[in-house]
Order: C-alpha cells, then sequence, then structure tokens
C-alpha cells in the first residue's frame, strides 16, 4: 500500500528516503529464518524514526501478523491510523491509559502487582476482557517480574482475575540482556530462567497464545530462542545490531534510510581560515567548504563533529570543526560541486555513501541512535516497490 501524500516540487532541504520495498523484502527474509514462528514488526520510536505506521503497514503487507511498540500513545496511534492487527504495547506508568487500550483490543504487558491492579480496574469500568501478557525479567534487570515468589505472586493473580473474565492472558515474554554479544554467558543463562518461568506460569493453567524472548540479534543467529514469535526491530530496518553479529548483507537485509541534504553554500576560503564554532578545524590551505544544512537540532549527533562522513559529488568528505543546531560544513577539497548537490549522510552503500554504521562508529555509539533521532524537521519521503516517492 501506498501513503498518499503530495510529491515535492523541489528539492528540500533534507530528507529521510524510507524503501518500504526493502522493509518488505527484510521481513519477508526473517519470516524464512524463523519458519513456524510469527512475527512482531517492532515500530517503536516512530518506527527507530522511519514513520511507524507506515513501516507498520508495510511488515503487515510482507507478513507480520503482530506489531510491537513501548508506549500506549504509540500503539493507540496505530489504532487511529486504522491498523487492525495484534499490537502489544510494553512500558507502562501508573495511571497510564489502560481503558483506552481495553477498548482499543491492544495486548498490554505487566511486569507487576500494580499494573496488573490497574489493568483489571479499566477492565470492569470498561466492562470488557483485557488481553495481558506476563513479562519475566530472566537477567536483564529492567522491566519484568523477578523469579521466584514475585513470579508466583504475579502468576497466581492473573490466573483469579481470568477467572473472573476481568483478563485473559495472551503472552509470557522477556527480552536478553546480550544477544548482540555472541557466546555472551547470560544468553544461555536468561534462555534457561525464561524456561523455567514459562513452565511454572504454565503448570498452574496458565495458556498462553505466545511465548517470546527473541529480539533482532537472536532472531538473527539463535534459533533456539524463537518459540512462538520473534520481534525484529532493527534488522527490520536493514541494520545489524551489532558488528560483532554480522553486517546487513550477511542475513539478505537491506538498509531502509538514506539522509541527504542539499548543499546550501559553496565557497572559496582561504588557508587558515577557522571553520565552524570554536575554529576546531582550520583549512590547512586554499580550499572550498560546503554547507549541509543538517545539525543536531535535526538528529545529526555532536559528536560526528571532526568524524561524520558525507558523500558529495562521487567522494567522502568528513565533517569539518562543529556540527552546530542546523549545519555542518565539509571540506570538499577545492572541488566546486554547484549549490544544491546532494550531500548524502548514510544510506545502504549502493552509491559507495557512507552506511548508518559508518556514522555510528564515528560518533562512537549504535546505528540505533543514529536513525532513531533524526527528528522531525526532516520530511520522510516514502519510496514503494515502483519507485513512486510520496511525501510522509
Amino acid at each position: 500500500m501506498t501513503e498518499t501524500a503530495t510529491v515535492p516540487t523541489v528539492p528540500p532541504r533534507a530528507r529521510a528516503e524510507i524503501d518500504l520495498g526493502a522493509l518488505r523484502a527484510n521481513v519477508r527474509t526473517l519470516r524464512a529464518r524463523v519458519g513456524d514462528a510469527a512475527v512482531m514488526a517492532v515500530v517503536k520510536a516512530d518506527g527507530y524514526g522511519h514513520g511507524a505506521v507506515p513501516c507498520a503497514r508495510a511488515a503487515v503487507e510482507a507478513g507480520a501478523t503482530w506489531i510491537g511498540t513501548a508506549l500506549p500513545e504509540e500503539a493507540l496511534a496505530l489504532r487511529a491510523a486504522g491498523l487492525t492487527q495484534r499490537v502489544l504495547c510494553w512500558l507502562w506508568v501508573p495511571g497510564g491509559p489502560w481503558r483506552q487500550a481495553i477498548e482499543a483490543d491492544i495486548d498490554m504487558s505487566l511486569s507487576g502487582m500494580w499494573a496488573l491492579r490497574e489493568v483489571t480496574e479499566a477492565a470492569r469500568a470498561a466492562r470488557r476482557t483485557a488481553r495481558v501478557q506476563l513479562k519475566a525479567d530472566t537477567g536483564l534487570g529492567r522491566n519484568g517480574c523477578q523469579p521466584g515468589a514475585d513470579w508466583a505472586e504475579l502468576v497466581a493473580a492473573a490466573l483469579r482475575a481470568e477467572a473472573e473474565g476481568l483478563v485473559r492472558v495472551t503472552g509470557l515474554w522477556s527480552h536478553f540482556a546480550c544477544a548482540d554479544e555472541p557466546g555472551h554467558p547470560s544468553i544461555d543463562a536468561q534462555l534457561t530462567r525464561f524456561r523455567e518461568m514459562v513452565a511454572y506460569a504454565e503448570e498452574q493453567g496458565v495458556r498462553p497464545e505466545v511465548r517470546h524472548i527473541a529480539n533482532s540479534p537472536a532472531t538473527l543467529t539463535l534459533p533456539e530462542t524463537y518459540f512462538d514469535l520473534v520481534r525484529p526491530g532493527i534488522a527490520m530496518y536493514g541494520l545489524s545490531p551489532s558488528p560483532e553479529v554480522g553486517t546487513p548483507a550477511d542475513f539478505g537485509l537491506r538498509p531502509v534510510m538514506t539522509l541527504s541534504a542539499s548543499l546550501a553554500l559553496v565557497k572559496r576560503v582561504p588557508g587558515g581560515h577557522g571553520v565552524s564554532y570554536g575554529h576546531h578545524y582550520v583549512t590547512p590551505g586554499d580550499t572550498t567548504l560546503g554547507l549541509v544544512p543538517l545539525g543536531y537540532g535535526d538528529g545529526v549527533p555532536r559528536h560526528a563533529s571532526g568524524a561524520g562522513p558525507v558523500l558529495v559529488d562521487g567522494k567522502w568528505r568528513t565533517a569539518a570543526g562543529r556540527v552546530a543546531m542546523d549545519q555542518f560544513v565539509v571540506d570538499l577539497g577545492g572541488d566546486e560541486p554547484p549549490v544544491g548537490s546532494e550531500a548524502v549522510l548514510f544510506g545502504p552503500g549502493d552509491r559507495g555513501e557512507p552506511t548508518a554504521e559508518d556514522w555510528a562508529t564515528a560518533c562512537g555509539t549504535i546505528v540505533y541512535e543514529i536513525v532513531t533521532r533524526i527528528g522531525t524537521r526532516v520530511p520522510r519521503v516514502y519510496v514503494d516497490d515502483v519507485n513512486e516517492d510520496v511525501r510522509g
């Protein structure tokens, strides 16, 4: 399905091109990898910066049967956009919109007794059965219920609420801490604990529709973790969870986002000319400078100062000096591409451009952060299988 919008008639200051055809292909590749396990398309944080609604639709078209979000607001926005697939939302705080989620048929994750109390109160008010999933803390130490007495209490209380018709326990799940570090001892330890906690819940009478623990790195490298459902996030967008796991090409994945801008200025400067705040870069000789109209206000990391790679006029350039709020400079080495020429910060790499992983390396961070932080000032332009551009 193509998102309907007006095609821009002039080159924008900047654009994040989102290849929905690549996303569909990535989902199909992941589905083939996991066999009979269902695929949950994770679109939290606005689809990792790619656009939650269009990416969710494309993933469903490619065979994903579940959609995953962190925040209830994200899940409710999917329903408002007309997506009817099963949606799991997992990051709740007291006083959250439980009733709205129940009425929107959203599956809600519970990590403790306080959440079960709030969801049952909302179910009574709505006069509807809430679909809930119990999350186990198997070792990540973030959300989730601790094994032992805490898990036993939550399971027992959930079963009592189920007997009253207030909830239906649809899933049991957990999340890995180090699945992106092959061979890390915590992986086996968490998997063992998850099996034990699932077995206990099922012995007590829980009959979940799905059991799941596999995130992107586990989906790519650990078949023993698939259970009934896998939850690819970053992999769906054609990016690798970490260089240690492998490159996107190793798994048959294609990066979905290409970030580019139009040069706002090209000018000659003499040697010894300071560039940007603090003059951390001084031109070594006569040269030309190109102004890229993107900055940390758009999500370009300030840590990319002096390091971020950009393809301009067929050559890799580097951010010269500090990245500012709205712009940064590249030293063009005497070349004079016309104003308006394309500067590609990252993409799949097909044209020799840097990748998001190159930016992550330059900034000392992870690829997740590079794509997710691209802000709303940068329009998303969606490209479908027949190469039609539509403005998002």
